[in-house]
């Protein structure tokens, strides 16, 4: 556990999810990912910059856009407030919401393209190229099965033939090469750094960064270039340093980055090595670390708004609730593989951790205090007052987060409050009491354990274990830092608790 409190600066970002349709369950675990860093290194009393936001430009947005009758700003703006609407429905943490049609970003976008042309990096060429919308990217034939995007293999590939403005990725070779190397631990989880670095040793080929505006006019303008727009994966990869200043406020900017992103595997490529690439170009810092989670599944099909199978994330807390959707994304699916998401998988989980698990053990704490102390927190036993018995719980917990293992950390609390109630069953303090035995060490010592469990779901379903803490009698405002509240014996004896509602509710069959 450690001993000090950082009080340095985080930050912490999502990628930007296009705004072609309304979000989906898939997104959602990734920003709900990000918001337990953002919550945790909060509780570390961190200033903690958090960034999401939307993708607004490119050609998928500029036709669906036209499908729907509508001219492209006013589509953008009706999608980006519906994902702004996460963060009441998820309960997000968030502190910075980009959009890429703002003017600051797109300012900072043409500043960033100038840098890299100043640097000989950026020229143009005629080129014909095999393009999947669905990815905005080049694919060789090599990627392809039955000339089809594996990734989204109901849209067609598609023939681009003109000139176009391209990045030199391939002058950045042996630097990227270098950063993985001195770097480790540079993308996580491991598998994915290694399958970043085979793809750049394989050697690398110039990207294209632009888009005839005659075919594609809705984009960021190419600067002293009229007849040119952005591709989008250019323009969007500057928001991860547009929304703290750059260029304008350096002082912001240079207190923030370089940061933490957070990202799904279909992103390594651009997120790993083109952003990487282009922070070099620019003469700019490189991504703190990069952690890559993968997909949600259905029936062993990735979750796309292309496929059409996706789940949504509304509609989902609307009938669980809020902290029962965090917490199966974060505890059941496995933060760095793909995992599958079911309702009955949904239900079994919820009926397992929270309902009998966090729930019962909660409700088991608060109504013996009730009935055997008055609802008093008794006296803290003489041989416990300098005990530290969640030692281990807290260091696992802590390497667990550390690692980006979600599903880990919620693990380990799921285990935690498993042995809390076997520790209640086989000392059962009803037949002591009735023996007229004193119970008041167990019941402190439970009590305690509980304010631990509670502590330890801030981050990870924080509307609940704000609830834990408030019935056992913590004021919000007394949480005071999480190192502080660690310490055993934080519960003072006479504290009052205040034994409330049924946290999880049964699901009706």
């Amino acid at each position: 556990m450690n001993s000090k409190i950082d009080t340095q600066n985080y930050y912490i970002t999502t990628t930007l999810p296009y705004v072609n349709a309304k979000p989906h369950i898939g997104f959602a675990l990734e920003i709900v990912e990000a918001d337990v860093l953002a919550r945790y290194h909060n509780l570390l009393q961190e200033k903690v910059t958090f960034n999401t936001g939307t993708d607004e430009h490119g050609i998928k947005i500029f036709r669906k856009a036209q499908e729907e009758g509508k001219d492209a700003q006013t589509y953008v703006d009706e999608y980006a407030a519906k994902f702004d609407a996460l963060k009441k429905a998820l309960n997000l943490s968030y502190t910075n919401f980009v959009r890429t049609t703002d003017e600051h970003h797109i300012k900072a976008a043409q500043d960033f393209w100038m840098k890299c042309y100043e640097k000989g990096d950026i020229y143009k060429k005629n080129y014909k190229i095999k393009y999947c919308v669905g990815c905005e990217l080049e694919k060789t034939d090599s990627e392809l099965e039955d000339d089809k995007c594996p990734i989204h293999p109901n849209m067609d590939i598609e023939l681009i033939d003109e000139e176009n403005y391209f990045f030199k990725f391939s002058n950045y070779q042996d630097a990227l090469l270098k950063l993985y190397k001195e770097r480790p631990d540079f993308v996580m989880p491991k598998n994915r750094l290694l399958e970043i670095k085979n793809f750049v040793e394989n050697g690398l080929q110039d990207f294209s960064i632009s888009r005839l505006k005659s075919k594609m006019p809705w984009g960021v303008p190419v600067p002293n270039d009229e007849d040119h727009v952005m591709y989008v994966w250019f323009d969007a990869l500057v928001n991860y340093i547009s929304t703290i200043g750059w260029p304008n406020n350096l002082e912001e900017y240079e207190s923030a980055w370089p940061g933490i992103q957070v990202a799904g595997k279909d992103n390594l490529r651009q997120q790993s090595a083109m952003w990487q690439a282009m922070l070099l170009s620019a003469g700019l810092p490189t991504s703190k670390q990069i952690f890559i989670h993968g997909f949600i599944q259905s029936g062993g099909q990735k979750m796309s708004k292309s496929l059409g199978n996706v789940v949504d994330p509304f509609g989902e807390v609307e009938t669980y609730g809020t902290d029962a959707v965090r917490f199966y994304l974060l505890g059941a699916i496995n933060a760095h593989r793909d995992g599958d998401y079911s309702k009955q998988a949904f239900e079994e989980f919820y009926t397992a951790h929270l309902v009998n698990g966090i729930g019962n053990f909660t409700s088991r704490v608060l109504s013996m205090l009730e009935k055997y102390a008055d609802g008093i927190i008794p006296e803290i036993p003489s041989r416990d007052k300098h005990a530290k018995p969640v030692y281990d719980f807290w260091e696992e917990y802590e390497r667990a987060l550390e690692n980006y293992q979600f599903h880990v950390a919620v693990d380990i609390i799921n285990k935690y409050v498993a042995l809390q109630d076997t520790y209640i069953s086989e000392h059962k303090p009803w037949e002591m009491a009735k023996n007229g035995e004193d119970i008041s060490p167990i019941l402190y010592r439970i009590a305690e354990r509980l304010r631990h469990v509670a502590l330890a779901l801030l981050p990870i379903i924080p509307e609940t274990a704000t609830q834990i803490l408030k019935q056992l009698g913590i004021s919000p405002d007394k949480f005071g830092s999480f190192y502080d509240e660690q310490n055993w014996g934080g519960l003072k004896p006479g504290m009052k608790i205040k034994k409330g509602d049924i946290l999880f509710p049964r699901l009706e069959k």
